[in-house]
């Protein structure tokens, strides 16, 4: 009778260690990344680490039983701390990798694109400011811990299907990121594109706001400044002709457009006391 008491007690430990949640009174998002090659052993070991389960060698009689010890596919995870083993082990079964949906506003450098995945995965500035100016703006379903070559070619394949058609040249995209940057409506950038480029003919300095450089240099910066959106792209593409050589943007977001250089400085002392 002893005997029997005994493994009961013991079967009820081992199924209260399975079934019951580590955390009872927690529910915390909790992301855990099983690394390609990661042995069942492993990954247990490391789910104890993080308070996740009991006991280790629970979660790996589980997979052993349920068939799951070599079907644990490599990823980031999202868990609620207070879910149990079947349930952990279920989502890694199921290969339902955590993801997380990130907006990235039109003009974002690489780095601010940098700072808006930072929770989500690594990623180095440089690797991204190699790619500045073909990092679409948009909004991304990123999976956590995804590969920063990925998430790179992603999104310059977006770039490239928002832009088939496009005649899309370096200088193009060079020009589109400066108006990204200094202009707000699509009109105003259609007009300061046509500014820029005559200025670029004529062989007068840009004189952007947003970019030093162009004051002190003639021509178009060597790279793009930030990553343009397509209302930017296209206006770079499209420029509207007109007689102004000058603009300005008042601090209400508003284009002052000028002929000439006094009716400029007129409207800078006038717009911009």
């Amino acid at each position: 009778m002893k005997k029997y008491l005994i493994i009961i007690l013991m079967l009820g430990i081992f199924g209260g260690m399975i079934f019951i949640p580590k955390k009872l009174s927690r529910n915390e998002a909790v992301i855990f990344q099983i690394e390609k090659g990661e042995s069942l052993r492993e990954i247990s070991v490391n789910l104890e680490k993080e308070g996740l389960i009991w006991w280790n060698p629970f979660f790996r009689i589980y997979s052993f039983l349920r068939g799951r010890d070599n079907n644990l596919q490599a990823g980031c995870y999202r868990f609620s701390s207070a879910m149990n083993i079947p349930e952990i082990s279920g989502i890694f079964a199921s290969g339902l990798i955590a993801k997380e949906k990130i907006t990235i506003p039109e003009g974002f450098t690489s780095e601010q694109i940098q700072q808006a995945l930072k929770d989500v995965t690594r990623l180095d500035s440089a690797t991204l400011a190699g790619h500045e100016g073909y990092l679409f703006p948009d909004t991304y379903e990123i999976p956590y811990c995804m590969e920063q070559e990925k998430v790179v070619e992603i999104m310059m394949g977006n770039f490239n299907r928002k832009t088939t058609g496009l005649k899309i040249t370096p200088e193009v995209v060079v020009m589109a990121s400066l108006l990204e940057k200094e202009l707000i409506t699509k009109e105003d950038k259609k007009i300061a594109s046509g500014i820029l480029w005559k200025r670029l003919r004529v062989g007068m300095p840009l004189q952007v706001d947003v970019y030093l450089w162009t004051y002190e240099n003639y021509g178009l910066p060597k790279k793009p400044i930030a990553n343009p959106g397509l209302e930017s792209i296209e206006a770079s593409l499209n420029p509207k002709e007109s007689p102004y050589f000058y603009y300005l943007s008042t601090p209400e977001g508003k284009t002052i457009f000028s002929r000439t250089l006094d009716e400029h400085n007129f409207a800078r002392a006038k717009y911009l006391k």
